[in-house]
């Protein structure tokens, strides 16, 4: 059977309270049926926040904000001969 590197928010409350009553991580892997580095990360993130809440993914963080980009896309349009 192979493991997974994702929790339900059931697992997750789980292997908090099994991690707080001192035991290793990788047991608690294993119970779990779970890859030994997202206990790892549900505990740093538990420790940091005190909260299991998965956060949503949306990649690349933006530089620039929406109003920036439709002034250069306008400015784009203006001037097509510039270089960005």
């Amino acid at each position: 059977m192979s493991r997974t590197n994702y929790l339900h928010d059931k697992m997750r409350w789980r292997a908090v309270g099994i991690l707080q009553d001192c035991s290793r991580q990788s047991a608690i892997a294993r119970e779990l049926n779970v890859h030994r580095s997202a206990i790892h990360r549900l505990w740093n993130h538990y420790q940091r926040d005190e909260n299991t809440i998965r956060r949503r993914g949306s990649g690349r963080r933006r530089i620039t904000t929406k109003a920036n980009d439709l002034y250069l896309l306008q400015c784009a349009r203006r001037r097509r001969t510039l270089k960005a």
